[in-house]
């Protein structure tokens, strides 16, 4: 069964004004639900990540000031949300969700967590709301226990995971691919191993193309026996951040593509959901839980 990591208090943390963005951690579940595609089995709640896994990535004074709500007035601004222990603890608990998923999906090909995605976190510092780098954690857990030797990590939130890059660059057995606004947030980009810039606008058809031109010959060059799929679906042309002209459908096709892909070679895969800003909940509730529907109908 494909397991699905959620947990209320990831919708929560926040003050009022910074809430709506997380309504969709609630929603996700609660759709998939309403419609029959899960039952409560698929579901399960994270723990709160260990230390000693975080620190494989991590700088231990930024933790530490993560842990003990020492972060500066400018280091939160960075960030874009007001430091507290409840969000501390919720960065942990989606952190050990995308560890658990990977554990899940070397055992069913695949697993996801509701939440997940936080690509701007550095080693020394967060940013773009994003405090612990998720996949990055996990990737070295695997590898750290020998649970992987290369790893994928196909990045399509519209922005590009500057994080991820900068974490993995020394990392020779974990390919960072990354496809972003070229002209969009983070606009000091790091060196992924390998990254598309499109250009504001980008629709579709050209996003498709490109993707089915690039992504089969990239994994018959790397070889992952892992893959970790960031899914964001700020790439809709509803997206008030994404710059970006894709369609639902297109979002769709896009995920059916990759998910068929690392199917069709047997290469276990950990989705998270990363970034979604349409002004109406609908549209990012619609075009996640078709990520969700997707891996349902492949892997369950």
């Amino acid at each position: 069964m494909l397991k699905i990591a959620h947990s209320a208090i990831y919708a929560h943390p926040l003050p009022e004004g910074h809430r709506f963005p997380m309504l969709k951690y609630e929603l996700i579940p609660e759709q998939l639900m309403y419609e029959g595609s899960i039952t409560e089995n698929h579901l399960f709640v994270p723990k709160k990540c260990a230390a000693t896994d975080i620190l494989l990535t991590h700088a231990e004074g930024y933790f530490q000031r993560l842990l003990e709500q020492k972060l500066s007035a400018s280091e939160q601004r960075v960030i874009g949300f007001p430091q507290s222990e409840q969000l501390t603890n919720r960065e942990l608990i989606i952190t050990q969700g995308t560890i658990d998923c990977a554990l899940f999906a070397l055992e069913h090909g695949c697993a996801m967590n509701v939440a997940g995605g936080t690509h701007h976190a550095f080693a020394d510092r967060g940013e773009g709301f994003c405090l612990l780098n998720d996949m990055a954690v996990a990737a070295n857990y695997l590898l750290h226990r020998d649970l992987a030797k290369k790893i994928l990590i196909i990045d399509l939130d519209v922005h590009q995971g500057n994080g991820t890059a900068k974490l993995m660059e020394n990392v020779d057995q974990v390919f960072t691919f990354s496809v972003h606004g070229k002209n969009n947030y983070p606009f000091r980009k790091e060196k992924s191993d390998l990254d598309i810039g499109l250009d504001d606008g980008a629709n579709g058809a050209e996003y498709l193309d490109m993707l089915y031109s690039i992504l089969p010959d990239l994994i018959e060059r790397v070889q992952p026996d892992f893959v970790f799929y960031l899914a964001g679906v700020d790439v809709l042309a509803t997206d008030k951040l994404g710059k970006f002209k894709l369609s639902i459908e297109d979002c769709k096709q896009r995920d059916k593509f990759v998910l068929d892909l690392v199917h069709k070679h047997q290469i276990p895969v950990t989705i998270a959901l990363g970034g979604g800003y349409s002004p109406d909940i609908k549209d990012i509730v619609e075009a996640h839980c078709n990520t969700f529907r997707l891996a349902l109908d492949l892997f369950d």
